[in-house]
Parts: C-alpha cells; structure tokens; sequence
C-alpha cells in the first residue's frame, strides 16, 4: 500500500545540522523555533492558542535509509529501531512535543525544539494531558534515569 502526505509547514529552528542538536524537546529546554504553516491552512488554528503544548508530527527530511538494529543516543548497546527513537527508520515521521508561545497569523512561536531548521511539517495536534499521558510500568531498556539530558547532543551516528 502506498501512502503518501503532504508537508503542511516549515519548522524553523537553530539546528542547521544533526551534529550539536538536542536528542528530545526535554534536551531543548528553552530553544525557541517556529513554524510556518501553509497560508491556506491557517484556518485550522482557530482555538490552537489555548493549548500549552502542542504534538508534532514531523519528516526527517535529512535522513536516508535505515537499519533494523541501531545504536541509539542514550545506549551503548545495540536495539531494534523500533525500541528506540533513533531517525533513521523504515517511514521517517518524527514527534515532538513543544511549547506554544504565540500565534499570529500562520506563524507559531514555539519553544523546547529538537529538530533541524527547515524540517517538514506534517500535522499539529494538541497535547491534552488527560489523553496524552500514562503512567508506566516498564521503559525497555531505558530503565535507568537519563541525567544531563540537555548536554546530551546528536552526533554523526545517523547520516
């Protein structure tokens, strides 16, 4: 079956490469961004200001191919791509939850961004706590505490 989806904006951020950016929003604390949406979808945000935080559903437009078993950022192990958020993957869709600052027109102000400038914007949804949020029993092999996430950085392991 062959899907296909079109971008409906522009991320801009600071990233101009994978090396040296954030792994995850919570690594971007305070990185501010914006998107610009297609004009013609800018009906679409009516009401978006009064959500705090917004899901984003991303391409990554930079990476090409994958592999099954992969390396990821956090691990000096190897994993399945699926048990990880690691880029290169079969359907290269990115999220990421971030904070809405402002909206004007069809530009959002955004902050706790962790994606290159000029990525590919395919959907905006808001983040709504009591749908988006469970507690957990088990996190795979992430089961030790992640400290320093801010300093932890992309490196070349994905081109």
């Amino acid at each position: 079956m062959n899907i296909n989806y079109q971008s409906i904006g522009v991320i801009h951020t600071p990233f101009e490469t994978k090396e040296g950016m954030p792994i995850q929003p919570a690594g971007a604390a305070g990185v501010k961004g914006t998107i610009d949406l297609n004009k013609k979808l800018a009906e679409g945000l009516l009401d978006l200001e009064g959500f705090s935080h917004l899901i984003l559903l991303y391409h990554f437009h930079k990476s090409r191919g994958f592999e099954l078993q992969v390396k990821p950022f956090l691990d000096q192990n190897t994993h399945g791509v699926f048990a990880t958020r690691a880029p290169k993957r079969p359907n290269p869709i990115g999220f990421s939850i971030v904070k809405l600052i402002h909206i004007e027109g069809n530009i959002l102000e955004i902050e706790n961004v962790d994606m290159l400038d000029g990525t590919p914007l395919l959907d905006i949804k808001p983040f709504i706590p009591a749908f988006d949020f469970y507690a957990t029993d088990k996190t795979g092999w992430m089961n030790h505490p992640i400290e320093n996430l801010k300093n932890i950085k992309s490196d070349n392991r994905f081109l």
